[in-house]
């Protein structure tokens, strides 16, 4: 089958496609016919070994996936061959065929296609898991979504509105403010040519934004604290901007605020029973249009560097697929 192969460290555009044997299916095990592969920033910084999780060398990256089950392994219950599926494999993705534990599979609604299960089982958990659970966002409140117009912060977006609250979106440039528009943000903020600290200030009457979900990191996370409520919650989901930051913890103590950090990855170890809750949930919100993955590029196999090299530089929309 053909993959993209990982077989030292790497910048993205060195990544090449090879043909290689298709994995061995163990008991508990699905084999995917893989229609859509999901890029993840967290791909970039696994290829470059500056993830949490560092695999063994050689590796096929790609970590969600929709596609259509090909063979069942030994044990395996509640699934038949030809049903459409989407999972969160953690590996092994970027290929025509990925093998998969059947815990970590899940029945594709029909209203999803297969791009849009594969853009679901990373981004819209995390955003879930922040805004419903960690630091629940409640109708009324405002929320502020930095980098709104990328996969993790369209799915903030549509799964704040769908919880009721009034969404203020940072984006660079016209067009990635557009897509936070149609996503439903109701404020919108140019990061490049506006300093959102006082538009929040003055869109709140003073009061500043209840919900920050920051997946930029660095000054952003800064000025952040500058324009968060009493009471407030600052959501850590990542460090995009590429600068790990330090917070000024007399902030923290001045205006009552809550620090909450986000690490979906870490669920199926630590709290493995959430996942099912989380995505009932979002199947739920899929069903009456709360939200509605958007795809922004697709890539084959062949252009997974130049599809990573794009997600890294901030220059995507949406989420970006591979569709082997």
């Amino acid at each position: 089958m053909r993959a993209v192969v990982v077989d030292r460290l790497m910048t993205p555009e060195e990544l090449t496609v090879r043909d290689i044997d298709p994995p061995a299916l163990g008991e508990g095990e699905l084999r995917i016919e893989v229609r859509a592969a999901g890029c993840n920033f967290s791909d970039v910084l696994m290829l470059k070994g500056e993830y949490q999780v560092k695999p063994a060398l050689p590796f096929v990256p790609g970590g969600e996936v929709g596609g259509v089950v090909k063979e069942l392994g030994p044990g395996v219950t509640g699934f038949a061959v030809g049903d459409r599926v989407l999972s969160r494999c953690a590996l092994g993705g970027f290929a025509e065929e990925v093998v998969a534990p059947a815990a970590q599979a899940y029945a594709l609604p029909d209203a999803l296609s297969f791009e849009a299960g594969a853009a679901l089982p990373t981004v819209y958990p995390t955003s879930y898991a922040a805004l419903v659970w960690r630091a629940p966002v409640a109708p009324g409140e405002t929320l502020l979504v930095h980098a709104a117009a990328g996969g993790v912060g369209l799915s903030a977006v549509q799964i704040g509105k769908a919880k009721g609250a009034r969404v203020i979106a940072t984006a660079g440039g016209p067009e990635k403010l557009e897509i936070a528009r149609r996503a439903g943000a109701d404020v919108l903020i140019d990061y490049r040519e506006q300093d959102f600290v006082p538009i929040v200030m003055e869109e709140t009457g003073g009061r500043g934004a209840d919900v920050i979900y920051d997946s930029v990191g660095g000054d952003t996370t800064d000025r952040s604290l500058k324009c968060i409520a009493w009471n407030g919650r600052l959501l850590v989901i990542g460090f995009a901007g590429g600068e790990i930051p330090s917070i000024k913890m007399n902030r923290v103590l001045l205006k009552n605020i809550s620090l909450v950090g986000l690490h979906w990855s870490a669920y199926p170890e630590k709290e493995p029973e959430a996942i099912d809750a989380c995505m009932k949930g979002l199947f739920e919100m899929a069903a009456t249009g709360g939200i509605d993955p958007l795809i922004g590029a697709r890539h084959p196999l062949e252009e997974a560097g130049e599809a990573l090299a794009a997600l890294a530089s901030r220059k995507t929309v949406g989420k970006v697929v591979l569709v082997p």
